[in-house]
């Protein structure tokens, strides 16, 4: 672990850097909702601020980006998102964090930073487009009906299922504070359109929760954190499925019943983690570490389809066998690039993550990896389509299309 300290000393110092240099271009307006507070936080329960295995499909072309524009009938009233920097679209931008994204190269191809840490579009955003629903606003803008009667994303960078995770970013939005953001939400939605058009529309929206990757990759791996010496990675694994469990239910209790649930990808294979590789190959350490999550989060939720929260429906979303099939398909999916990130420096321009006006390479959609972390736009288009259409090996016990049937 001791090159993972040194990286985490270099990664320290780019946050410094990055975060001071994109306040330039960052929004200056106050932000006062529920964010975790700088050092351990505890949750006192008080409200937030105001604010059967299948073959794998064969490999399809990368599809088209989302079109927002296009008029047509969605198939559920609303889609509301919680989760990290895989799906944020700009909650961090107005917060004192050192994960943030709201400057250039990110949203290079999307016509210019969103706070999406991308170069153009998030899974979640496909998604969205898939279902007919237009591109989720971040709970951070200022509350909009018009725009917030189709869902929300509530998903903030470096947050994670425990509260305490990425708290040397400062500032985020752990997922027990995104619930009470959308607590929020209801009771705006309900001031504007009423309590009962509110409460039958809530069970049959999507809400679509990926939360964990930030557990490991700013928690359990990090030598800031000994979350090492207290837990095995089965112990580990058992804490953060029963808090996320716990965290679930309340979110079921405010009204929720349809819910995508998204394990944690090839975590060891991303270029921050390849860069620390002497072979050039990917941490089977940390893939193993991340294992067991998505073993026990797939039981849990196969566990709550059994009547355990009657007339909830819950589907697991398997990124790590998703990125296995893309790892080992690449060629066919159109990418040539899988080893390092486009935007980034150092070995495998993942040492140090993209830097604000840093030159990006041109061929993005070659790439797999946008920047040391993320995937790019292309990737987030597939494993939308591959979450949408996908058989039980991406998808279980069905895809997101026939949950929205439901």
């Amino acid at each position: 672990m001791a090159s993972l300290s040194v990286s985490w000393f270099c990664m320290m110092l780019f946050l410094l850097t990055s975060s001071a240099l994109a306040q330039t271009q960052g929004d200056d307006d106050d932000y006062d909702d529920a964010f975790a507070p700088e050092s351990s936080p505890s949750d006192d329960g008080s409200p937030a601020p105001v604010a059967n295995d299948m073959e794998a499909p064969a490999p399809a072309p990368v599809p088209e980006a989302p079109s927002s524009g296009e008029e047509r009938r969605a198939l559920v009233p609303a889609l509301f998102a919680f989760g990290d920097s895989l799906i944020d679209s700009g909650n961090n931008n107005r917060l004192f964090s050192f994960a943030k994204a709201n400057y250039l190269p990110y949203g290079i191809d999307f016509g210019g930073p969103t706070g999406r840490f991308s170069n153009a579009y998030t899974i979640l955003d496909q998604i969205g487009d898939l279902l007919g629903l237009p591109l989720l606003p971040p709970y951070s803008e200022i509350f909009n009906v018009d725009k917030m009667r189709f869902g929300v994303n509530y998903a903030s960078a470096a947050a994670g299922i425990l509260d305490i995770t990425g708290f040397h970013f400062v500032e985020r939005i752990p997922f027990s504070y995104q619930i009470k953001n959308f607590e929020n939400t209801l009771v705006s939605l309900i001031k504007n359109m009423s309590a009962p058009i509110v409460e039958e529309a809530i069970p049959k929206c999507i809400f679509f929760v990926g939360m964990g990757s930030n557990d490991y990759l700013n928690n359990y791996i990090m030598p800031a954190y000994f979350t090492q010496d207290e837990y095995t990675p089965q112990k580990y694994a058992e804490l953060l499925v029963h808090q996320y469990k716990e965290q679930l239910i309340k979110l079921y209790d405010l009204g929720a019943r349809k819910f995508i649930i998204a394990g944690i990808g090839q975590m060891g294979c991303i270029p921050f983690l390849l860069a620390e590789s002497s072979n050039g190959e990917c941490s089977e350490m940390v893939n193993q570490m991340v294992h067991p999550f998505n073993a026990k989060l797939k039981t849990m939720t196969m566990k709550l389809n059994k009547s355990e929260l009657p007339g909830g429906h819950f589907i697991f979303l398997d990124m790590e066998n998703m990125f296995k099939d893309i790892f080992t398909n690449y060629k066919s999916y159109g990418f040539s690039v899988t080893d390092r990130g486009c935007c980034g420096s150092g070995k495998n321009k993942g040492e140090v993550t993209c830097l604000p006006m840093q030159t990006p390479c041109p061929n993005r959609d070659d790439y797999l990896f946008w920047d040391a972390y993320h995937p790019t736009s292309a990737v987030n288009l597939l494993l939308g389509d591959m979450a949408f259409y996908g058989g039980p090996n991406f998808t279980f016990p069905m895809n997101i299309q026939q949950l929205a049937t439901l």
